[in-house]
């Protein structure tokens, strides 16, 4: 039809566009709240794939959800064993990182649900965390009390 204006899909666009400033900006909220330095912040993000259990990074999300936590002066390990290293690297130009370090944390982001993140359990997150930590499920993989933000 000539003069049609799809708004609905246009606003839902301008959502999914915006949904990276956003996950960043609650995870940097619930920082500042917790008396946790964001700049210079470590946080690990788990899943870099557009969906889990899928090794396909073509229209992943995941991409602004970094760039934003770059932007407020973190410093983002990305760690997917889906993903082929070179694709990343070449594609978005993002080195991940084969096996997140210990207790080096103060934010995990849980964004592409993996059987490989969802099998070991909330508290395996733990292990990559440093003692006052935040843990957002973006994908509602555990239950409520076991993440302190979800999307």
């Amino acid at each position: 039809m000539m003069g049609y204006h799809p708004d609905v899909i246009l606003a839902g666009r301008r959502i999914n566009d915006g949904m990276g400033a956003y996950v960043a900006g609650q995870l940097i909220k619930a920082m500042i709240a917790r008396r946790i330095q964001v700049d210079g912040a470590r946080v690990l993000v788990l899943g870099l794939a557009f969906k889990e259990n899928c090794p396909d990074l073509r229209n992943t999300r995941v991409v602004d959800v970094i760039a934003e936590l770059e932007g407020f002066g973190c410093q983002v390990d990305v760690h997917d064993p889906w993903v082929d290293m070179a694709e990343a690297r070449s594609e978005y130009g993002l080195e991940l990182v084969e096996t997140p370090e210990p207790d080096a944390c103060d934010g995990v982001v849980l964004a592409v649900a993996h059987r490989q993140f969802r099998s070991p359990g909330a508290e395996t997150f733990r292990s990559f965390a440093r003692p006052s930590y935040l843990f957002y499920d973006l994908k509602h993989v555990f239950a409520d009390a076991s993440s302190d933000l979800r999307l």
